[in-house]
């Protein structure tokens, strides 16, 4: 019983020790973390803006293309004879 008891009291003397041991500071780690995610976040922005600007320029350019089909084709129907109409 006696070994039980000391037991016990060691148990609590070990935990009343170890919850008033200072915290190990984990918030310096994290810091380059934060700011790698953030250039990551930065380049993934930059990458899908120039994406962006090679779709609105290649639609820019097949509307231009279609535009000039278009004034390209204009002159054709108005030299081409019309019918008589009676």
């Amino acid at each position: 019983m006696t070994k039980l008891l000391a037991t016990l009291i060691a148990g609590f003397f070990a935990a009343g020790a170890f919850a008033q041991a200072p915290a190990a500071p984990a918030a310096a780690p994290t810091a380059p973390a934060k700011v790698e995610a953030k250039a990551d976040m930065k380049a993934a922005k930059e990458e899908k803006k120039a994406e962006h600007k090679a779709v609105k320029a290649e639609k820019k350019a097949h509307a231009a293309e279609k535009k000039a089909d278009k004034v390209a084709a204009a002159p054709a129907s108005a030299t081409a004879p019309v019918a008589d109409k009676k």
